[in-house]
């Protein structure tokens, strides 16, 4: 569910290119509630569509929020994907991609 809204998302803003990364990463996770070493995995989403602005990420992660009416959706997508990483105690960031549009990195848990 978490992978499929972000990259519905990616592939309805992006102008040409999508790009996906799956790396493990260790270190601490901060604003879990779980401080400590932990061996954790990141996902990264981006895009070179018109991306989200710094000051709005925050209102683009509100249940049924639009930022742009122009594309179908119902606004539940990035909601959805802050509703689960938060579930799994995990970390989203909403981010400029070096692509020019969003960059949506998740941090979650490793499971072993």
């Amino acid at each position: 569910e978490l992978l499929g809204n972000l990259l519905d998302n990616a592939m309805k803003w992006a102008k040409s290119a999508v790009a996906v990364t799956v790396a493990p990463i260790s270190g601490k996770m901060t604003g879990s509630g779980k401080e400590g070493a932990v061996n954790l995995f990141e996902i990264s989403i981006e895009d070179d569509g018109p991306g989200i602005p710094e000051d709005k990420a925050r209102e683009a992660l509100k249940r049924g929020r639009r930022l742009d009416e122009t594309k179908p959706g119902t606004g539940l997508g990035l909601a959805i994907v802050a509703d689960l990483v938060n579930e799994y105690g995990g970390v989203l960031a909403l981010e400029r991609s070096s692509m020019g549009g969003l960059k949506a990195v998740v941090r979650l848990r490793s499971l072993h």
